[in-house]
């Protein structure tokens, strides 16, 4: 199970070594949570699962066992993976540990041939520039109560279940041109998770719960007014607070999103290890999955 170990880090209270870098399973779900909790973030225990199951989910442990820093790589296939979910518990912070898992889990993505791939926020930004990652595009968090009256559209999309998979894969790969199978399926099998297709199928929405709120993503349309019908259906139908991931270059659902009641979190760049491969955003995807996800 052990990777690797960190060098001894220097604290205030002089030499400390660093605990091993371990490989999680799923019995580390709810100390996964624990810490994604205490950052205030909105991933949930299937969230952490599927990391552990689909992905290389990694894990540094106190003397007690418990957790105390995390990070993930997802592969899509072997084009490219996401490196998320990194995570240090206040107390073990500035002692190498982030950086020691996110070498882990860029070479786990390298040696596997799949260009690694992350979300940031315009600090995190600014170090993973210094590993070699290039910025993309920007996107916005948007947030809402939930509880905006939103109208119905006159063809309005169809909900979609777990029978859409095909069809709904196959959108998301022609927008994203990775392939994500096996995160959509497990949205859609979640419990809580509601899925629309538009009248026409060419595109399609998913909305799933969160430990702080909904996540409305992915959203994959023909064009900006089709985004809008779907994600009117999402929001008709969610009574609790809404996040949503939107490229910044996506002006008229954000227009759209302020009529509603929406207001922006927070920002955050797409990037890429190495500068030949600037993430751009795909002409179909209005909304992403999220940070963690893509």
């Amino acid at each position: 199970m052990v990777l690797s170990e960190v060098q001894e880090a220097r604290t205030l209270n002089g030499l400390r070594e660093v605990p091993r870098i371990e490989a999680l399973t799923l019995g580390d779900v709810e100390g996964g949570l624990a810490l994604s909790d205490a950052a205030g973030w909105n991933q949930t225990a299937d969230d952490w699962a599927l990391f552990i199951q689909h992905g290389r989910a990694l894990g540094c442990r106190d003397a007690a066992g418990g957790l105390v820093a995390t990070a993930a790589a997802l592969p899509y296939g072997a084009e490219a993976g996401w490196i998320s979910m990194v995570l240090v518990a206040e107390g073990w912070r500035h002692r190498g540990l982030a950086s020691a898992l996110m070498r882990e889990c860029l070479a786990h993505l390298q040696a596997a041939g799949a260009l690694p791939l992350l979300d940031a926020t315009p600090a995190g930004a600014a170090v993973y520039r210094s590993l070699g990652f290039a910025s993309g595009f920007g996107f916005e968090r948007w947030q809402s109560s939930g509880q905006g009256d939103v109208a119905i559209a006159a063809e309005p999309p169809r909900l979609a279940d777990a029978s859409d998979i095909d069809r709904i894969a196959s959108l998301d790969r022609s927008a994203t041109g990775l392939d994500r199978r096996f995160l959509l399926e497990s949205f859609l099998f979640r419990a809580g998770t509601r899925a629309w297709l538009s009248a026409d199928t060419r595109g399609f929405v998913i909305a799933r719960e969160g430990r702080r709120a909904t996540q409305i993503g992915p959203l994959v349309a023909s064009g900006a007014g089709q985004a809008i019908v779907l994600l009117g259906a999402a929001l008709a139908a969610s009574k609790q607070p809404v996040f949503l991931d939107v490229p910044t270059s996506r002006r008229e659902i954000a227009a759209w999103l302020e009529r509603q009641g929406f207001h922006r979190q927070r920002p955050f760049f797409r990037m890429s290890l190495g500068a030949a491969h600037p993430p751009v955003v795909g002409e179909r995807s209005f909304a992403l999955a999220g940070p963690e996800f893509g």
